[in-house]
């Protein structure tokens, strides 16, 4: 069945969350939202046949709504509605309004009702699907990658969503780019730099075409052909010189391998800036503009990079990159700026260009050298680099080159020393990322401090955990109990108090449960240099974890430390807090098997993240207190993360330390807020999240805003209904298919640029006729 256009969906998009009721008061709330999906905007709502003040209504963001149908932030299309004892019980109709258009909703408010704890009976079927499909892939792969495709499979058809995406994110009106850039106050010359050796003739033609279409003008291409013995290159050169003036070429009468072709090239820069250019990748032909774009809202910006994805033989893109904005101890970990990159050319020449000797990572010794000159990096959120996955590339089979890896981990070596830290590097789990082990150079003493009430085998298995894994010699434990009645519990205070006199001690808080004020409290007690905020149902994993969490808690950048916690089941629950996820926040990754390695590898290297959960975190006790601690009036929800927020507005970078492995046997379903008073906190709790934090919470530095809001699975946010920007994909695609030709992307590509290619001719041959 055709999937239908926008024009042919229902006008008003609607969705009920969540009804709770309070049975003893006879009060009821219903959470959902709603918006027009023509004008992108809130609907009224109405309550029809219940008396006006009987019903409460207010409005709210939905950051995860949002982003997904592509709304403006400010757009509060959310809505909960409180409804007293005298509608309390009854089947009542919402009636949702815009203009002349309406819809009306029946609410049953005699039932509790939480979508999110529908099964997903879509999954069953398609898993069963899947199975079928991938009987032979379990064969040629096992069991554990098997299990990490059909997961995959379950949550997106990732590549169907780019597709779409592609279409809806990157139609640009050329007419409106080019009036744009005649009104950029700043207009600087970009130099491409591109090293040329024996690359295939359509794929050396495609990069070079791919400058030639870009929107904005004011570029230089310099190419370094690294003497190359295939007879085809300099004759393509040539001709290209010929078609036009800002093509430059020098034609090197050695090989001298990558780096030092790149500063032939180089050499013959003129601009202010300096974009990194393979001779086989493309440029998006908008490119250029948006990097220039922020160079005028910045100007003083001296690193722009981008997010990228592959482009095949046959030009069909696939695994986009959505990144990070600037995080330096992601860069520590793998090269993520990658493609697109363009750096001032002052700092490059001030460095010394690319060094001989880091081939194949030539461009990650440049930035991890160039980034300790500047902290003015800025990242576009777009796709404007087309990596060609051929033959033996990297993009391909990352192994191919093995000595640009050994090149990484030189350069990473290299950057340590010049920085003054200790420490080793090593290969990660697959070629291309790192680990650094850090030696301690501060080993103050560190605090434990695990708030319980009751619970004694799992406080037990937490604290024996400590004392059997931990070779970090200075540490004490500060049990803050809140409450405990059972004399297991005191008889489990009295034991541990007496095999560990000097490392072990209770303090009593009898306040009703709030985490912030019992942790703050436990913190006028400790002694240490470092505090380490662990629940009381973790146990530890990995021995040498304490060093490990110190070794990174100990620098002067760093402020919250994270660790990636399990499930009993060993799936993912805790690795890195994403702001905007489900409203405000969640944790990406949740529920991956262990062992996977996530987004671009992000849950086998260390990765910055906005905030990580207190479940188990390690902070400076000077950091701690200059933030003020936890907020007091986040009692239970989301004190962790306006904690490490608190930290980030101060310039302190939070991290997230993969190989920090524990338990944590908080059930999948606890904290579900499931009952009227639990949801009134939460709401609180939500509303002074938005209150202090809605920019984050709108677009959080360490995530991506073209990725999901809805789950932490980092797959691409897409409306796959069609409710994007008010298009018509269906009339797009028949608009297409009246020309073949566009149908085939090779050959649309061949046309754009022999159509070029054609203009520049023309206007090279007028030019010679009026010169005569």
């Amino acid at each position: 069945m055709a999937k239908k256009s926008v024009k042919e969906q229902e006008e008003i998009k609607y969705f009920i969350d969540k009804i709770v009721k309070d049975e003893e008061n006879r009060r009821a709330i219903v959470q959902g939202w709603a918006f027009n999906t023509k004008t992108k905007e809130p609907v009224e709502l109405f309550v029809l046949g219940q008396e006006a003040e009987g019903v409460n209504f207010k409005r709210d963001f939905r950051i995860d709504v949002n982003n997904k149908y592509v709304l403006s932030d400010d757009a509060k299309v959310g809505f909960i509605i409180e409804f007293d004892e005298k509608s309390y019980g009854k089947k009542l109709r919402l009636k949702l309004k815009d203009n002349t258009v309406m819809k009306i909703v029946k609410i049953n408010l005699k039932k509790n009702y939480d979508y999110l704890k529908k099964p997903n009976l879509f999954n069953a079927v398609r898993i069963t699907n899947i199975a079928t499909r991938t009987i032979g892939y379990l064969g040629r792969n096992g069991l554990k990658n098997t299990i990490r495709k059909v997961k995959f499979e379950l949550k997106y058809k990732n590549q169907e969503n780019y597709d779409f995406w592609i279409d809806v994110h990157e139609d640009f009106d050329s007419k409106k780019v080019l009036e744009e850039i005649k009104h950029f106050a700043y207009n600087p010359k970009i130099s491409i730099i591109m090293p040329v050796y024996n690359v295939e003739e359509q794929w050396l033609r495609a990069c070079i075409d791919s400058v030639l279409n870009q929107s904005y003008k004011n570029w230089e291409l310099c190419i370094a052909d690294d003497n190359s013995s295939d007879a085809h290159i300099k004759p393509l050169l040539e001709s290209c010189r010929e078609l036009d003036p800002r093509i430059k070429i020098v034609y090197r009468t050695e090989n001298g391998h990558i780096s030092e072709a790149s500063n032939s090239a180089l050499a013959l820069a003129t601009g202010e800036f300096i974009g990194l250019l393979d001779n086989d990748d493309t440029l998006a032909d908008f490119a250029l503009f948006e990097v220039v774009k922020v160079l005028n809202e910045n100007p003083e910006a001296d690193l722009i990079y981008s997010d990228e994805d592959k482009l095949s033989e046959d030009n069909k893109r696939s695994q986009p990159f959505f990144k990070t904005d600037w995080a330096p101890d992601i860069l520590l970990a793998t090269n993520y700026v990658c493609h697109f990159g363009v750096y001032r050319k002052r700092i490059i020449d001030e460095i010394g260009g690319f060094r001989k000797g880091y081939e194949g990572a030539q461009d990650y010794d440049l930035v991890l050298r160039f980034t300790e000159k500047t902290d003015k990096i800025h990242h576009i959120q777009k796709v404007l680099y087309h990596w060609r996955m051929i033959q033996n590339s990297t993009a391909v089979n990352p192994e191919s080159k093995g000595y640009a890896f050994e090149a990484g981990l030189k350069s990473l070596e290299d950057a340590l020393t010049r920085r003054g830290i200790k420490g080793t590097v090593s290969h990660g789990a697959f070629p291309g990322v790192y680990d650094i082990e850090y030696e301690v150079f501060n080993p103050g003493l560190v605090s434990v401090i695990i708030p319980t009430r009751d619970n004694p085998l799992d406080l037990k298995a937490c604290i024996d955990s400590i004392f059997e894994k931990t070779v970090y010699e200075k540490f004490e434990i500060i049990v803050a109990d809140n409450g405990s009645e059972k004399d297991e519990t005191f008889m489990l205070f009295d034991y541990y108090s007496k095999k560990y006199p000097d490392q072990f001690k209770v303090i009593r808080i009898d306040i009703p449960f709030n985490f912030s004020k019992i942790n703050n409290l436990a913190v006028e007690e400790a002694n240490g240099e470092y505090l380490l905020f662990l629940n009381n149902d973790i146990t530890v994993i990995t021995k040498g974890w304490m060093t490990r969490m110190v070794s990174f808690a100990q620098q002067e950048h760093i402020g919250a430390v994270g660790a990636k916690l399990y499930y009993p089941d060993n799936t993912i629950q805790h690795a890195g807090v994403l702001l905007g996820m489900g409203g405000v926040a969640g944790h990406g990754h949740c529920g991956y098997p262990r062992g996977d390695y996530g987004y671009f590898g992000k849950l086998v290297i260390n990765n910055n993240y906005t905030s990580v959960t207190a479940a188990c975190l390690m902070v400076k006790r000077s950091d701690f207190d200059m933030v003020g601690g936890f907020e007091e009036k986040l009692t239970i929800a989301f004190n962790d993360v306006d904690f490490c927020l608190k930290l980030y507005e101060k310039g302190k970078y939070n991290i997230w330390l993969h190989n920090v492995e524990l338990y944590h046997y908080e059930s999948k379903s606890r904290g579900a807020e499931d009952t009227y008073s639990k949801y009134k906190r939460f709401n609180s709790e939500i509303k002074y999240m938005k209150d202090h934090w809605l920019k984050y919470i709108k677009d959080d530095p360490f995530y991506n805003r073209n990725l999901t809001r809805v789950d932490g699975n980092y797959a691409i946010c897409v409306d796959i209904n069609g409710f994007i920007i008010g298009k018509d994909i269906n009339a797009k695609q028949s608009e297409n298919n009246r020309d073949d030709e566009l149908l085939d992307p090779r050959k649309y590509h061949e046309m754009v640029a022999s159509k070029k290619r054609d203009e520049l001719m023309n206007a090279k041959k007028q030019s010679e006729i009026k010169a005569k």
